[in-house]
């Protein structure tokens, strides 16, 4: 069960960096297929199965696979908010309106960065946890064979 948390913790913090990198990316976008610019995207987590009491009456009752699940991406979130884009005024710009508003997507590249090394670390500390368990089990082993 522990390498299934570790698993999604790690797939989650993968998806996460992914969405920051393309954010990253797509810093300057005037133009996207749908005609305005990107829009910044955040990757929302949730912790699958039942609240901690929930779970812990269950496992009470029966063996329960859903104690310790980990951590899922529940769904890919577009900035839909009036701040999404920044308005910058340059009429010679070939995609400002008439009365010479740009809009560029607003995104800041310093803290995407600082969230790219968030996501960074998180996947470290699953990586490092799922190592530190494989030990466990690989000493509890050599114990059981007398060694």
């Amino acid at each position: 069960m522990s390498y299934s948390i570790c698993a999604s913790g790690m797939t989650a913090q993968r998806i996460r960096m992914d969405v920051i990198s393309n954010n990253i990316a797509n810093a300057n976008t005037m133009v996207t297929a749908e005609g305005s610019p990107y829009r910044r995207r955040e990757v929302v987590f949730e912790a699958p199965g039942k609240t901690f009491s929930e779970s812990l009456s269950t496992a009470r009752r029966r063996l329960n696979r859903t104690i310790g699940c980990g951590v899922k991406v529940q769904r890919i979130m577009e900035d839909r908010s009036e701040k999404a884009f920044t308005k910058i005024y340059d009429p010679g710009h070939p995609f400002a309106d008439p009365d010479g508003i740009v809009l560029r997507p607003n995104i800041n590249v310093t803290t995407e960065m600082v969230n790219m090394i968030d996501a960074s670390r998180a996947y470290e500390a699953n990586v490092t946890a799922l190592n530190s368990y494989k030990q466990m089990e690989t000493r509890a082993l050599q114990i059981g064979g007398g060694r």
